[in-house]
C-alpha cells in the first residue's frame, strides 16, 4: 500500500468531543450523543514517513438495533472549507425521525486544513476579519492588489498555518486520499458518502481514484467537472444574476421595495445603493461598519436560498436608511462568524483549497475574468478600473495545482451514484448535474425550485424519500422521477 499500511491499519477511538470545537458555538454543538476522534494522515502521501496531519472526526452512532446497522454515512457540506463535523450535527437534527439515523452512523470530518483538524489554515485574526481586512479575492468585489499583496497574503497564511508545506498540501486529491484512510479506520470495506456543492467535487475525485471502494454516493448541487475556474465562475455568476432578478421581481410586488417597482431597473437601483460604500462605509452597529464587499457578499449569500430573501430585502431597506447591521450579519453568518465574535476558518480554508486545485491566472487573465464577471453579474459592478490592479489571490501560493480539470472522466467499476440537481440553483447550474451524471454513469434526480442543494437539509419529503431509499436500499429513483420544492 505504498508505505501507508500504518495509516490504513489505524482504528478510530471515539470518545468525548471536549477540545475539538474551535469556537464557542462549535463547543456547544459537539456534545453527547456525538463522539469525536482524530485520524492521522500523512502531510505528503509521497512521503508517508514524513510530517503528519490530524483529521478531526465526529460521529453520531446509529440509533437502531445493532443488527439493522448498515455502516457509516460520511458527509461533506461543501465550501470548500466547510466543517463536516458541524454538518453532522445539523444532519442529525434534520433527520431525527428518518430511518437513516437508525441504519447509519453519521460521520462528519473536517478536511485537512479545516476547522478542528490540525494544522488548520489561519491567515487573519478575528479583529482583522471584523474590520473587513480578510479579503481573499478581487473577483466580484472592490479593491486593488499588487504582486506584493499576493506575496504578503501567502506569507501570512504560511506563518499562521504551520508553513508553506501545509499550504500546498490541502488540495482535493489529498482530501480524497484522507477519506479512503477514514473509510478503513471506520472499519468499512466500502464508502457510503453524501457530498453537496464542493462536496460533489470531492466525491467525484474519490470515485475516480477509488471507484471499487464505493458502496453508495449522493452528489447534490454539482460543480461541473469539465470547467476550469473562469468558465465555472461565469456560469455560477450568471445564476446569481438570474436569482437576483427573481428576488427583485418578488420584491417589486411590495409598494416599499428598496429595489424599486420595476425589476428591469433593480440592478441600477442596487448599484446606487452599494457603490458609495466603496469609499464611505456606513454604520452597522456596535461601532462597526458595512463596506461594499460586505454588502454585496451579504446579498449574494442570501441568494443561495429563497427562504432568505425576506431578510435580504429587509437588509436593503435598512441600507437605504443608512443602517448596515442586517446585511453585515447575513454576510458574516455565511462567512463563519458566530454571535460570540469568533470566526471559523472557512474563508481561509476555502482560499487554500482552491489555490491547490485550480490553475492560477496571470494578471491579464484575472482582469479579463473580473470584467467578465461584472458583465455577467452587473449587480456586482464596482465602477472601478480592473486592468493593471487585479491579481489572482493564488499567484504567490506555494506548490502547484494538483486537481486536474476535467476530472472524473470515464470512471470504471463505480456503483450507480445518485446525482441531485435543482433547476434554479444559483451556484451550481442545473446542467452541471447531467454532465457529472454522464461522467460517472449515475442517475440524476431533478428537483424543481430555487435553492442551492437540498438533500442534506431534510426539508423536502420527496427528496428525503429518494435520498433514504437510495442510501439504505441502493435503489436509485426512476429515470423521469422529479421532486418539487
Amino acid at each position: 500500500m505504498g508505505g501507508l499500511d500504518t495509516f490504513y491499519g489505524q482504528r478510530l477511538s471515539f470518545g468525548s468531543c471536549e477540545g475539538f470545537g474551535t469556537t464557542p458555538g462549535e463547543k456547544k454543538q459537539f456534545v453527547a450523543p456525538f463522539e469525536c476522534a482524530r485520524l492521522e494522515v500523512p502531510l505528503n502521501y509521497g512521503d508517508p514517513k514524513g510530517q503528519t496531519m490530524q483529521v478531526a472526526v465526529l460521529r453520531l452512532p446509529a440509533q437502531g438495533d445493532a443488527g439493522q446497522r448498515i455502516g457509516s454515512l460520511v458527509l461533506n457540506p461543501g465550501g470548500p472549507g466547510g466543517s463536516g463535523m458541524s454538518q453532522a450535527t445539523v444532519f442529525g437534527a434534520a433527520f431525527a425521525k428518518s430511518p437513516l439515523l437508525q441504519r447509519f452512523d453519521v460521520v462528519g470530518f473536517d478536511p485537512r486544513g479545516v476547522g478542528s483538524s490540525t494544522p488548520a489554515i489561519s491567515c487573519f485574526t478575528n479583529e482583522e476579519r471584523d474590520r473587513g481586512e480578510d479579503q481573499t479575492t478581487l473577483l466580484a468585489s472592490a479593491g486593488q492588489w499588487s504582486a506584493d499583496d499576493t506575496r504578503e497574503l501567502a506569507q501570512r497564511c504560511a506563518k499562521g498555518s504551520g508553513g508553506e508545506q501545509v499550504l500546498s498540501a490541502v488540495g482535493t486529491r489529498n482530501v480524497a486520499r484522507d477519506m479512503d484512510v477514514l473509510r478503513a479506520a471506520l472499519g468499512e470495506e466500502e464508502l457510503t458518502f453524501a457530498g453537496q456543492s464542493y462536496g460533489t467535487r470531492l466525491g467525484a475525485v474519490y470515485a475516480e481514484m477509488f471507484a471499487k471502494n464505493v458502496r453508495a454516493m449522493v452528489l447534490d448541487g454539482v460543480l461541473d467537472p469539465t470547467l476550469e475556474n473562469p468558465q465555472r465562475r461565469l456560469t455560477q455568476q450568471a445564476g446569481f444574476q438570474q436569482i437576483f432578478q427573481q428576488l427583485a421581481a418578488s420584491c417589486a410586488k411590495s409598494k416599499d421595495c428598496p429595489l424599486g417597482s420595476d425589476p428591469s431597473q433593480a440592478t441600477a437601483v442596487f448599484q446606487k445603493l452599494v457603490q458609495p460604500l466603496i469609499n464611505k462605509p456606513i454604520p452597522a452597529g456596535e461601532g462597526r461598519t458595512l463596506n461594499f464587499n460586505q454588502a454585496t457578499g451579504g446579498i449574494t449569500a442570501g441568494l443561495y436560498y429563497s427562504e432568505a430573501w425576506p431578510a435580504v430585502i429587509k437588509g436593503l431597506t435598512q441600507l437605504e436608511q443608512g443602517d448596515g447591521k442586517l446585511l453585515l450579519a447575513i454576510y458574516e453568518q455565511f462567512g463563519g462568524r458566530e454571535p460570540s465574535g469568533a470566526w471559523t476558518n472557512y474563508l481561509e480554508a476555502n482560499l487554500a483549497i482552491n489555490c491547490n486545485d485550480e490553475v492560477r491566472r496571470t494578471p491579464e487573465e484575472e482582469a479579463r475574468l473580473r470584467a467578465d464577471i461584472i458583465r455577467t453579474s452587473p449587480y456586482l459592478a464596482t465602477g472601478e478600473k480592473v486592468e493593471g490592479v487585479t491579481r489572482d489571490a493564488c499567484e504567490s501560493w506555494p506548490g502547484k495545482p494538483s486537481l486536474g480539470i476535467p476530472y472524473a472522466r470515464d470512471v470504471k467499476d463505480l456503483p450507480d451514484t445518485l446525482i441531485i440537481s435543482v433547476t434554479g440553483d444559483p451556484s451550481a447550474p442545473y446542467a452541471a448535474g447531467q454532465v457529472l451524471t454522464d461522467s460517472l454513469g449515475g442517475t440524476m434526480l431533478t428537483v424543481e425550485g430555487a435553492r442551492h442543494t437540498v438533500a442534506q437539509a431534510g426539508i423536502n419529503p420527496c427528496v428525503n424519500d429518494v435520498f433514504a431509499d437510495y442510501l439504505i436500499n441502493l435503489k436509485p429513483p426512476g429515470k423521469d422521477q422529479r421532486c418539487r420544492l
